[in-house]
């Protein structure tokens, strides 16, 4: 049995997730979904997001996917429990980093850096609600952040101040440790660093997301064999465009292709 690693996401975000599913499953074939005709997610409903996100998984076990990772937190808390209910294969999900990072703070108050729809959804009051204790949560949706991504701004004046204005409210109220609880944050890391300051810890999931997908195919999955290590890029939105930053953000050069119009 042989298939590939399925994994989307509203945009190109997830590939700071599929970096990390690289690195732990370096001789897989790899399928990739920027879903940026529709991005972003956070300020879509649930409804719409888990409608969207049934149709790229669709669209993933057709091309062989045995596997789904869905690399995005708001489309997690829209839509992974009825795919989990639709299809068998393991399909992993995100989450805000909650536990780890009430573990990292010193100062007993956490900040998490979000979409609105992320901060909204019931599974990150419950993850609030199962892990937080006595550390202070703050939360501080990020509008526009994913978009600047999107456009490859990354050390830009505008994100930078964007950071300045999300950050400051939590540092104000003595957040050490931030959480980067959208797959598009990671990429904002360094400009983050340097606006929040070194002594910040800065938490993401994607290299948890990566090791709980190995273990869930080593245990779901024990008779497959992996295919030749690749990885396919495909796009909702301009293909030019994507290509062009996933070349940047994955690390070396990517031709992405559009998707079939039944997939928009």
């Amino acid at each position: 049995m042989s298939g590939a690693i399925g994994v989307f996401d509203s945009g190109v975000g997830g590939l700071s997730v599929l970096h990390h599913i690289r690195h732990t499953l370096p001789h897989e074939r790899l399928i990739y979904i920027a879903d940026s005709a529709h991005v972003p997610y956070g300020d879509k409903t649930p409804a719409y997001i888990e409608q969207r996100s049934h149709t790229l998984a669709r669209f993933l076990i057709e091309q062989g996917a045995s596997a789904i990772v869905i690399a995005c937190n708001t489309a997690t808390a829209a839509a992974v429990h009825s795919l989990r209910e639709k299809y068998s294969l393991p399909i992993v999900g995100m989450e805000p980093a909650i536990k780890p990072a009430v573990a990292a703070t010193q100062s007993g108050v956490v900040g998490v850096l979000a979409t609105v729809g992320t901060l909204a959804s019931a599974r990150f009051a419950a993850l609030l609600g199962k892990y937080a204790g006595d550390v202070k949560i703050i939360t501080q949706g990020c509008p526009g952040l994913v978009v600047q991504v999107e456009r490859g701004e990354l050390h830009s004046m505008k994100t930078r101040r964007m950071i300045e204005r999300y950050t400051a409210p939590l540092l104000a109220q003595g957040a050490d440790t931030l959480i980067l609880g959208c797959t598009h944050y990671p990429f904002l890391a360094p400009l983050i660093r340097d606006v929040a300051g070194a002594h910040i810890t800065l938490v993401d999931t994607g290299q948890a997301v990566a090791r709980h997908l190995l273990r869930r195919m080593e245990t779901e999955l024990s008779t497959r064999v992996p295919a030749e290590a690749s990885a396919q890029f495909f796009t909702s939105g301009d293909a030019a465009q994507a290509s062009r930053i996933m070349s940047v953000l994955w690390g070396e050069q990517v031709i992405a292709r559009q998707l079939p119009r039944e997939y928009w």
